[in-house]
């Protein structure tokens, strides 16, 4: 039935796309009248839409006229005009979908329709890029066109002075990265002046790759930490443990005996697990270093610590190799990004994990980190008004972008038709068989002269192969994480008759791959080089312009730019993306895999399915198996493995989404204290509601005359809270006083003593409340983000009995919630109330205080991408360790709270502990 339906009515794309051709063709016929313009008359058609705004006229209605205005600024201004296909790309941005264009089909330009139509109310616009580079060069190339219609262009960097930042948000079009976007929203709700702050509010955002952002990077939430504990020495030590183990051969089975060995590595968990003799064998080893006493156990609650950094120590030395996760550069561990294959420096593996690999590699280890602030990608980007995306590979993910931000993709047709010929995979039993067919490929190309972009996943593969043409004395260049400062330079001349080019992952890289060379990106670099003078600079350019036509032509008639993928990835998106670097506009081209039986993903999801098959067929050594069905199982392994990524990144933003809720009433709470003139009303709130907790303690609502402990209440009043309230002689003097009238006589007495303090210190104390009010928010927002760390580290045990662990996170986490709110509305009052002022400027000292410990913690902060499994990211000077001091004395379970509450400790401010 549902194919009977697409016949007759299409399907929803298709419906989508015949919808926007209408407007299309409005906006064809205003072209003819919008070229009789003048340039100040076409500049002028930014102010009449935004007075027709004004008047009430919506977007949708100014949509056809302001796609045209920019179709022939952008024609005038970089004498580009959008083809049909890219303003349809536009209407698809502004109406909040995802469009999904073709490599080289001119997304930039695209964004240009919907980021001027949504600049028109004059709230902001976020143009959201991958890297800096892209931000800066997107924001300066398409700035020229923007400028000329009258908007100001912002772009944000990482590193940016504070008053750059806020200059490029008031803009009407700010450029930057996913990360910066994240983390100034982070850093507004840290700051203690509302002058201080970056960020308009969130209204419009179009996210460039946005697979790349919002599903790669959806792994990693945003953390800001600061410094916490050393334990340098420990992680020497522990990393002399794991060579002292022996891993087992085989997986472990339920209804087996365990194999010999004291650990098993599940590659495919990304886990390694410790055997119940690798228990014994490493409680004995830790004994011996003198990290354990002897006699005692690895599950001792004292020792949690010392198995969380045994497992990071084999997790560092099974898990992650070496110029594969990352490399090692003047002494210090880079992570290589899995999915573009670039240097990550500065960013970190959480949880230990980042030290273990120090400890391993000899590097410098440095200091862990606590929590400040945080939040993934996923809740950050779901704030904005509307969001829209654009990429060239997004149709495999369409669910995902559905079901977490509600997006629709919409998929383009390209300007021109493809002519880039797909070719079957080829599967071979080894690897050094598989390298020596890519070898072959690449030479008879050279021979042809074709030139050829090879894929690989790893730096180690695209070395592997470097050295293997160097012995056949074949010319290339090699770009990967290690070269990435001449990536540039490199990808403009890959598409040059006879080039072999060897790359990491091409996803994100932003620059096209033109057949006979990237003419303009050629003349610029020779404009740049300083070692030339005019006169030499303008020969080489006009040299470049003559022979570029002839190479183009050369390259076309020896069939385009062939592609070559090492291996699969292990998502398909990324080898369409790989793909899609052959056969831009409508260019030749051609694309062909290599596999092995020792490729990771078939070996660990395809291996036997495929396996099977070359044993039935009886495939001499060196033979390939090229078959349909083979390219089916291989894609088949693909999507399991995708299935089980959105798995862990919707369980991410599941566990988030309860963090989230509370984030929300913490930062609006936050700014309503930085916005508030005056936060007497909340002071007088906050402390009645403080002392109405503590009266009905001892003196429980509609309870007896006989049930009151007014004694013990008035006790509490003196000692905790400096007030004298004579309610036992008030009860005897008026015998028919109640409890209401008790209540008031308390409440009116913190009134009275908090009015003295007021007209004692005058207008300082206004400024030292909010202070007070900001510090005390922050350090338990702080404290309670870890306890929602360790809460969810092991909420997963739950499952043991019976009961749903993401129930149970959202139970406990909303008591940590309640408990946090209590305690910051005592502790803030029990200050206000006990303070001691003898002049002005003591509060003025102490304000001064707060604020500089404030600004030490937003100094001393790393910026962190920390991943699911662990990765992180940040960017600032290493921090001092400061020295754990113990400012509460040592409390007994059965003793009173030292908060005031009357409660016993274990059921007050100890349950949280």
């Amino acid at each position: 039935m549902n194919q009977l339906l697409k016949k007759i009515f299409g399907s929803r794309n298709e419906r989508l796309l015949r919808q926007y051709q209408k407007t299309v063709d409005k906006i064809n016929a205003l072209e003819p009248t919008l070229q009789q313009l003048d340039d100040a008359a076409l500049q002028a058609k930014t102010a009449e839409f935004r007075q027709r705004y004004a008047a009430g006229e919506s977007l949708d209605q100014l949509l056809p006229e302001a796609f045209a205005v920019v179709r022939e600024a952008s024609r005038r201004v970089m004498g580009m005009r959008h083809f049909d296909v890219q303003l349809i790309g536009g209407m698809v941005l502004h109406h909040g979908k995802i469009a999904e264009m073709r490599t080289g089909e001119g997304k930039t330009l695209t964004a240009t329709l919907a980021v001027y139509l949504n600049a028109i109310p004059a709230t902001g616009v976020h143009v959201v890029t991958v890297n800096d580079y892209l931000a800066a060069r997107d924001a300066e190339w398409m700035g020229k066109l923007y400028s000329f219609l009258g908007l100001s262009v912002g772009v944000i960097l990482s590193q940016q002075p504070n008053e750059e930042k806020k200059a490029a948000y008031a803009a009407d079009i700010t450029y930057g990265t996913n990360n910066e976007f994240g983390f100034d929203y982070l850093r507004d709700n840290m700051e203690h002046q509302v002058g201080d702050r970056r960020q308009r509010q969130l209204i419009y955002a179009i996210v460039d790759e946005v697979d790349s952002i919002l599903i790669d990077e959806a792994r990693t939430p945003l953390i800001i930490s600061g410094p916490a504990e050393d334990h340098t020495e420990l992680y020497v030590k522990m990393n002399a443990v794991p060579p002292l183990l022996t891993p087992q051969t085989s997986e472990p089975k339920p209804t087996e005996p365990e194999p010999p060995g004291d650990y098993w590595v599940d590659e495919k968990g990304h886990q390694v697990h410790i055997s119940e003799a690798g228990h014994e064998k490493a409680e004995q080893i830790l004994a011996n270093l003198g990290l354990l006493p002897d006699g005692a156990s690895l599950y001792d609650p004292q020792n949690i610590l010392l198995f969380h950094h045994l497992n990071a120590a084999l997790r560092a030395h099974t898990l992650f190799h070496k110029d594969t996760h990352y490399v090692v550069q003047a002494g210090e561990v880079i992570i290589v990004d899995e999915f573009t294959g670039r240097l990550m420096p500065g960013r970190r593996w959480s949880d230990g994990l980042h030290q273990a690999i120090e400890a391993k590699e000899g590097a410098k280890i440095q200091a862990e980190n606590q929590t400040l602030a945080s939040i993934t990608f996923q809740n950050y980007f779901r704030m904005y008004g509307k969001l829209a995306g654009m990429t060239g590979t997004a149709d495999t993910e369409a669910y995902e972008f559905q079901e977490i931000y509600g997006l629709e993709t919409v998929v383009i047709p390209t300007h021109k038709p493809i002519r880039r010929q797909d070719r079957q995979d080829q599967v071979y039993k080894s690897a050094r068989e598989k390298y020596q067919a890519i070898i072959q490929d690449m030479k008879a190309c050279f021979e042809r002269g074709q030139p050829v972009l090879v894929g690989t996943t790893s730096i180690e593969q695209s070395e592997l192969l470097s050295g293997m043409l160097r012995e056949l004395n074949l010319p290339h260049e090699v770009l990967n994480a290690k070269q990435h400062a001449r990536e540039a330079q490199i990808v403009a001349e890959a598409g040059r008759p006879k080039r072999i080019t060897i790359a990491t992952n091409m996803a994100g890289r932003g620059t096209d791959i033109v057949l006979g060379g990237n003419l303009e990106k050629q003349c610029a670099f020779v404009q740049a080089d300083p070692n030339l003078i005019d006169e030499q600079k303008a020969s080489k350019i006009e040299t470049l312009r003559n022979e570029w036509q002839s190479l183009h032509d050369q390259v076309i008639a020896a069939g385009g730019l062939h592609i070559i993928g090492s291996e699969r990835h292990e998502s398909r998106r990324i080898d369409n993306q790989l793909r899609g670097r052959a056969g831009r506009q409508g260019d030749p081209g051609s694309s062909r895999f290599y596999l092995s039986m020792e490729d990771q993903l078939l070996r660990i999801f395809a291996g036997d399915r495929v396996r099977a098959i070359m044993e039935r067929l009886k495939l001499p050594d060196g033979e390939p198996i090229e078959a349909g069905m083979v390219t089916r199982s291989i894609e088949s392994a693909q999507r399991k493995v995708e299935a089980r990524n959105f798995d862990i990144r919707k369980q991410l933003l599941e566990y988030d989404d309860v963090a989230n809720d509370q984030r929300k009433v913490i930062y609006s709470q936050r700014n309503e204290i930085l916005e508030s003139e005056n936060v007497r009303e909340m002071i007088h709130h906050l402390r009645d509601g403080v002392f109405t907790v503590l009266f009905r303690t001892y003196v429980p609502a509609e309870s007896m005359e006989e049930q009151w402990d007014l004694a013990a209440l008035e006790n509490i009043l003196r000692t905790e809270w400096q007030l004298e309230v004579p309610l036992t002689a008030s009860l005897t003097d008026e015998a028919n006083l109640d409890d209401d009238n008790l209540l008031a006589l308390v409440l009116t007495a913190a009134k009275e003593a908090y009015a003295a303090k007021v007209t004692q210190a005058g207008e300082a104390f206004t400024s030292f409340e909010r202070a007070l009010l900001l510090n005390t928010l922050d350090n338990h927002w702080r404290e309670h983000l870890s306890a929602l760390d360790h809460l969810r580290q092991g909420i997963h045990l739950r499952g043991y009995a019976q009961k749903n662990p993401k129930q149970e996170y959202k139970r406990e986490a909303f008591e940590l919630f309640a408990n946090m709110l209590e305690a910051i509305k005592t502790d803030v009052i029990r200050i206000i109330m006990t303070i001691r002022i003898q002049h002005a400027e003591q509060l003025e000292q102490a304000e001064e205080q707060m604020e500089e410990r404030a600004a030490q913690s937003r100094e001393q902060a790393q910026y962190q991408h920390a991943d699911a499994d662990g990765e992180a990211t940040p960017a600032a000077a290493e921090p001092k360790n400061q020295p754990v001091r113990n400012v509460v004395p040592k409390v007994g379970r059965n003793d009173p709270c030292p908060c005031g509450s009357g409660k016993k400790y274990k059921n007050c401010h100890g349950a949280l502990a």
